[in-house]
């Protein structure tokens, strides 16, 4: 098992799809991975050597945001929207959507479980 950026990739699979496994890295820039090593499309982790394994390693270090620096960047943009109470802030706060989103009927992935109101029926 391959292990990169701190996340044991799953072995079986294509490169470019293993790849995807860690937080960061999406199709687009697993596939700018692979082209920058001079690796095929078509082989799979498995199959790959140690030096390959690290020249991916290298490139990842080097040239991208991945996992935890990404998480704490991200959780710091969030902090800082908070800290100077921007609309955005304010949203994240109060756990609604922060993109304009309704909230009158739908939202339930931020808001949690809907809860019954007592007396509303007739």
């Amino acid at each position: 098992m391959a292990r990169i950026a701190g996340v044991n990739i799953p072995t079986a699979k294509r490169v470019v799809i293993a790849l995807q496994y860690i937080h960061g890295i999406g199709p687009k820039k697993a596939q700018e991975i692979i082209e920058k090593v001079n690796i095929p499309a078509d082989r799979r982790v498995n199959q790959l050597t140690d030096a390959e394994v690290l020249a991916i390693r290298e490139t990842i270090d080097r040239d991208y945001i991945v996992e935890g620096d990404l998480r704490r960047e991200v959780s710091m943009n969030i902090k800082r929207l908070m800290d100077l109470a921007a609309y955005r802030g304010l949203r994240h706060r109060r756990s609604l959507p922060t993109r304009g989103q309704r909230t009158h009927t739908n939202a339930r992935t931020r808001k949690g479980k809907a809860k019954p109101i007592a007396g509303k029926k007739k």
